[in-house]
């Protein structure tokens, strides 16, 4: 406050009043910085950039991991404490649960995956399911497959109607985009549209094995669950969108401009860390 007000009150008046020595004012102004303050000044100016590159989604875990991605060593408690203190949020998940009712599977098809969302190769296990936009036009559907090696979304279709095609032009998509045809599990809920005898033609003849979730457990496709509970948390929920065409540009944005090279990044994290553990247990015998 004395230095705020040194131009209008004499500085000795000050000091009297707030009962401070004046040779402890003018050695406190005359201080440098420690070399810690300098460091948490420098790296809050990189946290505000990643904040404001990220329009302010990501909280202080997923910053302190773009910023040892980076290359800078700060803890994790360091980082969210800077954070509090400047300010800053990121968008905190809303836990909501909903009830459909659910389709008929056909006979031969069974729960592949059994609530293992781990896959050891790409292109070996695939999560799909369908979620709607709200835009002043109406509603407009989206139909994404996830491949869960990667958390890569390989496959999606928009539509303004929720019907079998929206969900054969996504795994179309996903098919198209691999470099191999290599077996693929694709595991989804029972809506009518995965249970319908033309989505599970199409899947026979690009010999894709069909998984089903069980009656009610929405659990059991958690990893396409969590993608739409992300999607609407730092997208769809922070937009109004007046016609289809604008939110159907804003999501491609979202999956090709931000999810994807995001994850991309962080499997060559997991990969470098998995290179890096057996170099090591290699080196100690």
């Amino acid at each position: 406050m004395i230095q705020r007000c040194r131009n209008a009150f004499p500085i000795r008046l000050m000091c009297r009043c707030l009962r401070v020595s004046a040779s402890g004012y003018y050695g406190w102004a005359a201080r440098v910085p420690s070399a810690r303050t300098q460091e948490n000044a420098r790296l809050l100016t990189r946290i505000r950039q990643l904040h404001a590159e990220t329009d302010g989604i990501i909280g202080s875990p997923r910053i302190w991991e773009d910023l040892r991605f980076a290359g800078e060593r700060c803890g994790r408690h360091r980082v969210a404490r800077l954070i509090r203190q400047a300010g800053l949020r990121g968008v905190p998940q809303r836990r909501r649960w909903r009830t459909k009712p659910s389709g008929t599977p056909p006979a031969a098809t069974r729960n592949h995956l059994e609530r293992d969302f781990t896959a050891t190769a790409p292109n070996t296990k695939w999560v799909t399911d369908i979620t709607y936009v709200r835009t002043a036009e109406h509603w407009l559907y989206l139909c994404v497959v996830l491949d869960l090696y990667s958390g890569l979304v390989v496959g999606w279709a928009m539509s303004a109607r929720q019907d079998c095609q929206l969900v054969v032009q996504a795994v179309l998509m996903a098919i198209w985009q691999q470099p191999t045809r290599t077996p693929v599990i694709l595991h989804s809920d029972r809506g009518c549209q995965f249970t319908s005898e033309e989505y599970q033609q199409f899947l026979a003849v690009h010999q894709v094995t069909c998984s089903m979730s069980a009656v009610g457990s929405c659990a059991d496709n958690a990893a396409a669950e969590s993608f739409f509970g992300v999607l609407n948390r730092e997208r769809v929920n922070r937009r109004q969108y007046r016609t289809r065409a604008e939110a159907r540009a804003d999501i491609f944005d979202y999956i090709e401009r931000w999810h994807n090279p995001r994850q991309r990044r962080r499997r060559e994290r997991q990969q470098q860390g998995e290179k890096l553990l057996t170099q090591l247990s290699v080196e100690t015998g």
